[in-house]
């Protein structure tokens, strides 16, 4: 040959192959586009899904912050009712403790005056110094006031306590309003944040169970807690309040009826006392009168029985005279008989009227010494009279201040009613 030819050092194909080659390119390239077209559509679907996912995941969560806010806020304005309520009651309970500790001390003027008048009315004389009704009641009015006053220790004691417990209550309340508006308020921050937003970052472990956190169920049931802790204490206050109101009123009408029961006893014993010192001023004047007449009676007497002393002279001088008769005239005859009969009249006439002026003197006597014990009784009652009358006088003093009670029946209808505040001032 006269052309040299070259050919590769390789193992050539046949026609056939090549074109079975060609084939499987082919259908190698078809299925390549097809996976392509495949991955293409799967892809696209795929990103629907998650972006319709995604805008719903955060449609819902969206809402549920705003769920979640409109119940913190409603919860928010419960407990700031809760609040309210429970500082208009702290402040009632205050007002009610203020006005107790206000009685409490407007106890001791009439603890002064009953005792400076049991003092007063000790100091009576004689048979004046009795158990009588003005001290018994004087004694039972102090025994009021006295039970009246442990009775507010008491009461105030256990104010005291419950308007801690309310202080207490109250920072509880204030601490959840706190911590409930915080939350609220980082949750609006949430709403409002976008995927546009330019301070939102990744985080290290987002998904971690953050420490002391608790469940749904607790948060509910901790709430509910608190609302009922404090609703059950401002129904108890309110209870509360209104038994140390009618303590107050019911320890006011018991010192009031006693006060005027003793009044009215004291009244009475100076009537009953003033009727027996104008009935011993009478005894008296009748006494001197009687005395008058004792001593009259005693001059009669007395001059009586001098005229029976002179007729005795008489009789005896003629007796005497007589027996210096002579001889056989010296008879024992009517004359002498009728003399010496007329002695021994005279001398008991002279006996019996000296009896009688001893026993008129002693009458006068037993008068005097009556007297001076009417003088002495009489003295008494007077003091006995001035004592009780200066302890109604000092009993004055309480009908005032914060105890004395209404002067009038109207006074005592606004008192009771509690209308001062809707009457207009004048």
């Amino acid at each position: 040959m006269s052309v040299v030819t070259f050919e590769k050092p390789l193992t050539h194909i046949g026609l056939a192959d090549w074109y079975a080659k060609q084939w499987q390119l082919q259908q190698t390239n078809d299925t390549r586009r097809n996976d392509a077209f495949n991955l293409r559509h799967e892809a696209r679907q795929l990103r629907n899904e998650t972006n319709i996912r995604t805008e719903w995941d955060t449609y819902h969560n969206n809402v549920r912050l705003s769920e979640r806010v409109t119940q913190m806020d409603r919860i928010l304005y419960e407990l700031q009712a809760l609040m309210e309520r429970l500082e208009h009651e702290m402040n009632m309970l205050k007002s009610e403790k203020f006005d107790a500790e206000r009685d409490l001390d407007a106890l001791g003027i009439p603890m002064s005056v009953i005792s400076e008048c049991i003092s007063m009315r000790d100091c009576r004389l004689g048979v004046e110094l009795t158990y009588d009704d003005g001290d018994t009641e004087l004694k039972k009015e102090l025994c009021i006031v006295e039970g009246v006053k442990k009775l507010f220790v008491e009461r105030l004691q256990a104010t005291w306590e419950k308007v801690n417990k309310l202080e207490e209550l109250k920072f509880k309340v204030n601490l959840e309003i706190n911590d409930k508006a915080e939350a609220a308020e980082i949750d609006k921050e949430q709403l409002e944040l976008n995927k546009n937003c330019a301070n939102i970052t990744f985080k290290i472990d987002p998904l971690r169970i953050v420490k002391n956190s608790v469940t749904y169920e607790t948060w509910l049931q901790h709430t509910d807690y608190i609302r009922r802790l404090a609703n059950n204490e401002l129904v108890d206050t309110h209870k509360f309040r209104e038994a140390l109101f009618v303590v107050r009123e019911r320890a006011r009408n018991d010192m009031l009826a006693q006060r005027d029961r003793t009044d009215f006893t004291l009244r009475k014993r100076i009537y009953e006392t003033q009727k027996s010192r104008n009935e011993l001023e009478w005894q008296l004047l009748k006494m001197r009168e009687e005395m008058d007449k004792v001593l009259k009676e005693i001059k009669t007497l007395e001059d009586s029985l001098d005229a029976k002393t002179d007729a005795l002279k008489l009789c005896e001088t003629r007796l005497e005279n007589r027996s210096y008769r002579p001889g056989f005239e010296l008879a024992i005859d009517e004359v002498e008989e009728g003399l010496k009969a007329e002695v021994l009249s005279l001398k008991q006439t002279k006996q019996v009227l000296t009896d009688k002026i001893n026993c008129a003197k002693a009458t006068f006597n037993m008068l005097e010494d009556q007297q001076v014990l009417i003088d002495q009784d009489l003295f008494n009652k007077n003091q006995s009279l001035m004592t009780d009358i200066r302890c109604l006088d000092m009993r004055i003093r309480l009908r005032q201040g914060q105890l004395a009670g209404p002067t009038n029946d109207t006074d005592r209808n606004i008192q009771l009613t509690r209308m001062e505040k809707e009457i207009p001032p004048t």
